[in-house]
């Protein structure tokens, strides 16, 4: 192995450790449940083929080569199978995507034109009119708190 290389392992081990260290008790447990039920031999690791089983169960149809690389991604021993930290990692990303993807999705509900922008007037029209319909006070005051350099707010951007 390389010192460059050497180097970058330590830092994808570093930024999984940090992972770790932050998620919240419950997410822990939670994890530790799920882990369980897919560590089908109950040997304390996640194989390729207990992966791909899980994967399924949940309504995904991943290939070998797709499963391989999702656990290729976490496994900070390289031995191949995914451990209880390893899998929390995996978890913890998985999370992020999905919380992005709701992100977007909830922008294309207010995004009435479909032009990726989203005006402060399509804002206001959606907070007070559907939804928990706001009274325009607390919908300008909604648009202040995001208008971070003063600039009088215009428009949201999905990036």
């Amino acid at each position: 192995m390389t010192l460059a290389s050497n180097s970058a392992a330590r830092g994808v081990m570093q930024f999984n450790e940090d992972i770790i260290k932050q998620l919240t008790p419950e997410e822990v447990d939670e994890f530790r449940e799920a882990f369980m039920m897919f560590d089908k031999d109950g040997n304390g690791t996640i194989s390729t083929k207990e992966l791909g089983i899980a994967m399924r169960s949940l309504g995904q149809n991943p290939t070998e080569q797709e499963i391989q690389e999702m656990i290729n991604e976490v496994d900070m021993d390289g031995n191949g199978q995914i451990e209880f930290p390893e899998f929390c990692v995996m978890m913890k990303r998985m999370m992020k995507e999905t919380d992005s993807e709701m992100i977007r999705e909830a922008f294309r509900v207010f995004d009435k034109d479909g032009n990726g922008v989203i005006t402060a007037q399509e804002f206001r029209y959606f907070m007070i009119h559907m939804g928990m319909q706001f009274s325009e006070e607390e919908v300008d005051e909604m648009i202040r708190e995001v208008d971070v350099d003063g600039k009088n707010l215009q428009q949201f951007r999905l990036k």
